[in-house]
């Protein structure tokens, strides 16, 4: 099923991004999801392949623009005179001013501004340019049946400028001329936009770095006649098994694997970590991490549209685009906001009318509450957290799959974290071994462990594989990794061998106490032993979760005696030992029923209980099962940014909070305000542009907020 990622242009509110995602579930399109805050939006085609183009036409004719992946527009649009609020602004303002000048008539004396005639030549082309923007977005969201903040603005300006207009050729006297109502509603509520596009802007900007360093030149290698030529090529012209030459001080182009050379690598706008990392031959490079010092030849893995950063953006992009449990409410208010404040306007200027006895001071009072009245805070409220939440979470080495995991970090009560390579690096060092079978020569030993090891990617495995590699490893007939219990194969003698945990020697040893096991045809021929570091950060972050009052447990398949040892050592609470994979399972299961829980993993073994966790955090070596099963994924190798993904969880979604109360209670108590007469259409519509600026400023607080 092909997912669609495109930007579309020209979303002000939340009804925009409502009518967006109800037109593309309309057209059979599965997974939508739609970002008020970026722009952007991706779906599944759902088997309608030949459909994209129809689904343009379809959103440009609700009013909106769509850039393709690449940024392209993706259909030709007219030219336009202004391309985005900042200009309509500065143009408005130009004509404007004149207007608002008689407001001080008393002190500069220009009598002459009060000529209808005047007023109407300076409102004109402010509404012209008002009504081509606001009022083309408003009649498109009222034919879909989804009526936008638009609708309110083009009303309220319009309804100024024809009584204006009214006056002015009836020559009904001053007390009909409102024309400085109809510009100043328009100019502030561009220039209201024209902040908030701003706001939202810097909300992204951690994105928009990751971005940046997607495109970038490459120093490709070829070769012509057994000669070595090297030319500078984007590296979206990379190609898998391209080989690359990167210098000190170049970005790495793509995803790449080092051939020859070494060299101290900067990854820490991937990673979040500052410290520069030592790569060597057949190491991994990412890329749009930087070569701070040596040069290295490459060979080419991932195309920059698969690679690990391509698919942190595009991770990152979905989430934003994802709408936690919080947002539902705010949305169905959304959805019937316009149509309620039309209808208090309405209501506004009968009752005014029937009051007061006079339909100037009326319709005044009506026009205040159409433009005072803001659908824009309530749905930016929580896409501007999320998307600053997100971000700084990104910059710092933290993914999130998606926007329900913020949301869900508020209530975590218990952590669960695995044994090796979790609290420890397991990065494993041969400590001990010892034949116990006659007539299996120390060689032998090491050949069967090495051969069967080599196909696992648990990390006591591997060090056993690495340390005890085999020129002549055995050639297996068939070979399987048994969760919770090791490996098995089978040569085409038809004899068995096995390694693993004591699970598969219990039948033949009471001792216990060492790492792995080595069996052929069910007989115990030695066993090994392996030291593991516990990693350096581990200490410190339990001790900030006993600070949070967040109870910690140790869950492994390892030994218990191991086990208690680590948990005494780094202060965990309890612990939980001997446990295949289902148990595993099982007991996070219990555990979540008791309180919401998170789980930190990083094995296949790993994997079902990530995925039954209230969130399943992985670290970025993990196993590829484990870090697709997990919600939340450390990508600067270690656990020592798991506070910083709790406190990111709990303030975003304080932020996300903070915004609702404030856009309801602007709401609630602007639109009476103003339909009894305390505020101006003027003065409402700055207020009404600034309410959108508060919540953008307040969610852009994240970035510096102290959340730990």
């Amino acid at each position: 099923m092909k997912t669609v990622n495109w930007k579309v242009d020209g979303m002000t509110c939340s009804n925009c991004a409502l009518t967006i995602h109800k037109y593309l579930e309309k057209e059979g399109m599965k997974d939508v999801k739609v970002s008020l805050a970026s722009g952007d939006v991706s779906f599944d085609l759902n088997g309608h392949q030949g459909a994209s183009q129809q689904i343009v036409k379809g959103i440009e004719s609700l009013g909106y623009t769509v850039h393709d992946e690449a940024g392209e527009i993706t259909t030709p649009k007219r030219r336009r005179l202004f391309t985005n609020h900042k200009q309509r602004f500065l143009f408005c303002l130009l004509f404007t001013a004149p207007l608002m000048l008689h407001m001080v008539d008393k002190w500069w004396h220009l009598e002459w501004l009060m000529n209808p005639w005047i007023q109407l030549a300076l409102c004109t082309p402010v509404f012209i340019v008002g009504m081509d923007f606001f009022g083309r977005s408003a009649i498109k969201s009222i034919r879909n049946g989804m009526p936008n903040m638009n609708v309110l603005v083009a009303i309220g300006a319009t309804a100024a400028f024809v009584y204006s207009l009214i006056g002015t050729l009836f020559h009904l006297g001053a007390e009909y001329i409102f024309y400085e109502t109809a510009a100043s509603v328009i100019t502030l509520v561009f220039l209201g936009n024209y902040l908030e596009d701003a706001s939202i802007q810097s909300t992204q900007r951690a994105l928009n770095k990751l971005a940046r360093s997607q495109k970038v030149m490459a120093n490709m290698i070829a070769y012509t006649e057994g000669e070595e030529h090297v030319f500078p090529v984007e590296n979206t012209a990379l190609r898998s098994g391209d080989l690359v030459l990167i210098k000190n001080g170049e970005q790495v182009p793509a995803d790449c694997k080092i051939l020859a050379g070494d060299a101290t690598v900067n990854e820490s706008l991937l990673t979040g970590e500052s410290l520069p990392v030592h790569k060597k031959s057949k190491d991994t490079l990412i890329g749009g991490s930087l070569v701070v010092d040596g040069t290295v030849r490459a060979q080419v893995t991932a195309e920059a549209k698969d690679s690990v950063l391509a698919n942190i953006i595009n991770l990152v992009k979905r989430a934003q685009g994802e709408k936690p449990p919080v947002q539902q409410m705010a949305d169905k208010i959304s959805a019937i906001f316009v149509p309620v404040v039309l209808s208090i306007a309405a209501v506004t200027l009968i009752v005014n009318w029937i009051v007061l006895h006079d339909f100037t001071a009326s319709l005044m009072r009506s026009i205040a509450v159409l433009v005072i009245a803001c659908p824009c805070a309530m749905g930016l409220a929580t896409p501007a957290a999320i998307a600053v939440g997100l971000g700084r979470a990104a910059r710092n080495g933290i993914l999130f799959r998606n926007a329900k995991s913020l949301e869900l970090f508020k209530s975590i009560r218990q952590v669960v974290f695995d044994k090796t390579g979790t609290l420890t690096t397991g990065k494993f060092v041969l400590a001990d071994y010892k034949i116990m079978a006659e007539g299996i020569a120390v060689d032998e030993f090491k050949k069967i462990a090495s051969s069967l090891e080599k196909y696992s990617n648990h990390p006591i495995a591997q060090s056993i594989a690495a340390n005890w590699k085999h020129p002549q490893n055995i050639l297996w007939q068939s070979i399987e990794e048994i969760k919770g219990k090791g490996m098995k194969g089978t040569t085409k003698e038809g004899d068995v061998y096995q390694a693993g945990s004591y699970q598969v020697a219990m039948a033949h040893t009471r001792d216990d106490s060492h790492n792995v096991y080595i069996m052929k045809n069910e007989e115990l021929l030695g066993w090994i032993d392996v030291k593991d570091e516990i990693r350096p950060e581990a200490i410190q972050v339990v001790q900030y979760l006993r600070h949070q009052n967040i109870r910690t447990v140790l869950l492994s398949g390892d030994r218990l005696a191991k086990c208690q040892q680590l948990a005494t050592f780094v202060g965990i609470d309890e612990v939980i030992a001997e446990k295949s994979p289902e148990e595993k399972l099982t007991v996070v299961e219990d555990l979540t029923l008791q309180g919401s829980t998170a789980m930190v993993g990083d094995g296949i073994n790993d994997a079902p209980a990530l995925a039954k966790a209230t969130i399943g955090i992985s670290l970025s070596e993990a196993s590829q099962i484990a870090m697709q099963t997990a919600d939340v994924v450390l990508m600067n190798q270690g656990i020592k940014n798991l506070p910083l993904s709790l406190g990111l969880g709990r303030h975003t979604f304080m932020t996300i909070k903070q915004n609702l109360f404030w856009a309801f209670i602007y709401n609630i108590i602007a639109i009476p305000v103003a339909a009894v007469g305390l505020l101006t259409p003027t003065l409402g519509a700055l207020v009404m542009g600034l309410s959108d600026v508060v919540l953008a400023v307040n969610s852009v607080r994240l970035f510096v907020k102290k959340v730990t």
